[in-house]
């Protein structure tokens, strides 16, 4: 794609990534992708609003010189550290040794901890602004959005927000870079909670701070450094944003997210069970096999649905390996205030159905049953089973 104006002298420099299979290294985005937008300002004084991905620097690079002579640059303002969106720069200085970096005061001790660079910085402080000439930039301080030294760019006249990876998304930008021009935004929608679950939720509180800065300043776009730029309905994004953040410490939707894993199909036949118990009482219900399904998509179902069912068995005297993996990091994310209920099968002894209790204790789940079966469910199994389903379901509707 070509760099895009987005404001009168404002211009879309990003790249899209289809080349990396594990964003940070855990989450799958060989289907999707990922954009890193960045934004050139040429004015009286020339900013780059953050830059790429180091094995992206061409691409980057040669969008730049589409609109401009990067040699003359002033400016580089560094939003958030993190190599995805500050990689580039070594070799931005080396075109442009002279430019100026603007970054709050931790980011000024990362970039020599991660880059060596000491000349040629900036501090700023929260409020700061700094006038290119038409344009202004007023540089707010958003700590843990997700690192401790990220900031958030507001341009005062345009009324534009860049947020980095604030209100940011999946996928790579094939149709448009604008909620109003591509094709599917239920699609941009989606990998934006996926995102969020993935990469922010844990710092919900920060993400509702975050929000609460800019109240009182006029929002005509925002333009993240991951996703779509919201040009056209900029709230929804941030209100979005605000609604799955206050899930940390809030009632989620009505619903109940159902992980499951089974060796020989004697959990699973007791699953069905408990699933048409659910059913009866008209909740929806989501069924993720934690064998089979990474947990980056599991994750925004247990974050935006009010209950949990835990079915799997016991493996070596603990719970079954692949739903402990994605207990353990449902609780690194903050997954907290689920309503919950467990089943399994056991062949001798137990001790799925503890480690589950123990890791829901941990996450402040409130556990209203559990129960293990030998071997393959019987009748008063499944029975059990299926009242264990709809005793969640009235549950999760009774916390409206």
């Amino acid at each position: 794609m070509k760099p895009i104006e987005i404001r009168p002298g404002v211009f879309w420099v990003g790249v899209n990534d289809r080349v990396t299979d594990l964003f940070e290294g855990l989450w799958p985005i060989s289907r999707e992708g990922i954009s890193y937008n960045a934004y050139l300002v040429v004015d009286d004084k020339s900013a780059l609003i953050d830059l790429s991905k180091e094995i992206l620097t061409e691409d980057y690079l040669a969008q730049l010189a589409q609109v401009f002579d990067i040699t003359t640059l002033d400016y580089v303002v560094i939003n958030h550290m993190e190599p995805d969106h500050s990689g580039a720069l070594k070799r931005v200085l080396e075109l442009a040794p002279s430019v100026q970096i603007l970054g709050m005061p931790k980011t000024v001790g990362m970039l020599n901890d991660f880059y060596g660079i000491t000349e040629n910085v900036t501090r700023l402080s929260n409020g700061e602004e700094l006038s290119l000439g038409k344009h202004t930039l007023r540089f707010v301080y958003t700590p843990f959005v997700h690192w401790p030294e990220t900031m958030m760019t507001y341009m005062v006249e345009e009324q534009v927000l860049f947020p980095c990876d604030g209100f940011g998304g999946y996928g790579v930008l094939d149709d448009g870079i604008f909620d109003d021009t591509v094709t599917d935004l239920a699609y941009y929608e989606a990998e934006a909670l996926r995102y969020f679950t993935n990469i922010v939720a844990a710092f919900s509180k920060s993400v509702l701070s975050a929000i609460s800065k800019f109240a009182e300043m006029p929002i005509e776009m925002i333009a993240p450094s991951h996703g779509l730029i919201w040009r056209k309905d900029p709230g929804r994004i941030l209100q979005l944003y605000q609604t799955w953040s206050q899930y940390y410490h809030q009632p989620a939707e009505v619903g109940i997210t159902a992980l499951f894993g089974t060796m020989y199909r004697n959990t699973e036949r007791a699953l069905n069970a408990t699933l048409a118990g659910i059913a009866s009482e008209g909740v929806s219900v989501k069924v993720h096999d934690v064998r089979k399904t990474h947990v980056s998509y599991i994750l925004p179902d247990l974050w935006t649905r009010r209950g949990v069912l835990a079915a799997a068995p016991t493996y070596e005297g603990g719970l079954f390996p692949p739903l402990m993996d994605v207990l353990m990091m449902a609780d690194r994310k903050r997954v907290t205030k689920k309503t919950t209920a467990y089943l399994g099968s056991k062949a001798w002894s137990g001790g799925g159905q503890a480690d589950f209790m123990r890791m829901a204790e941990k996450m402040d789940w409130q556990v209203l049953n559990a129960f293990t079966f030998l071997g393959g469910p019987n009748e008063t199994d499944l029975s059990r089973a299926y009242e264990m389903g709809v005793q969640l379901a009235r549950a999760v509707k009774s916390n409206e």
